[in-house]
């Protein structure tokens, strides 16, 4: 089953705070609200993505913490709210210290008011590429430095970055480089499978 919206009655939107609650209140499921106010529940990722999910999160925040004082990093169950009034999840991300550390206390415990600098989103069963090829889209308009898409399905990796055009990996054997955003991490694609 691929994600849904919910439908409202007409000119009902929810004010930040509000879906906060609304998704506080509906835990474990994953829920987004896109750019134009809606409300999108996605199904869990199966057991396969999950052990994926685990794997990458393992190599991520080793990294992060080994690098401890470059910056933050999330799992799935961390929304931000983007300049374009979209609430999205990646399943990882990372923030640089100095803009974290520029929130407030509040704003921290909510959805942070900010584009991660670094995303990945793996594709599940349930998923459709077409749509996460365009959630991609919308990380990098909204300002994402560096995102992966990990796609074990098809055994392929895109690399999105801003005023770039999409780097496809045809294969599972190469290594994806954080770059200048994650310098010297790497995410070795053959050890997820």
């Amino acid at each position: 089953m691929e994600s849904f919206i919910l439908k409202f009655p007409q000119d009902t939107q929810f004010s930040d705070d509000e879906f906060f609650e609304f998704c506080a209140a509906n835990d474990p499921l994953r829920i987004e609200r896109n750019s134009k106010g809606q409300i999108i529940i996605m199904s869990p990722s199966g057991s396969k993505t999950g052990n994926i999910h685990f794997k990458i999160i393992h190599a991520f925040s080793t990294w992060v913490m080994e690098n401890e004082g470059s910056g933050y990093g999330f799992d799935s169950s961390a929304g931000f709210k983007l300049p374009d009034q979209s609430i999205l999840a990646p399943d990882a991300a990372f923030v640089v210290t100095q803009r974290w550390e520029s929130l407030t206390e509040e704003q921290q415990k909510k959805f942070a008011p900010l584009t991660p600098d670094f995303i990945i989103e793996v594709r599940s069963e349930s998923d459709s590429l077409s749509q996460l090829k365009t959630k991609m889209d919308d990380w990098i308009r909204n300002g994402c430095h560096l995102a992966w898409l990990i796609d074990p399905i098809e055994k392929k990796a895109y690399i999105y970055k801003p005023d770039e055009s999409v780097t496809t990996i045809d294969n599972f054997k190469a290594k994806l480089s954080g770059e200048s955003v994650l310098p010297g991490f790497e995410l070795d694609l053959s050890k997820l499978l």
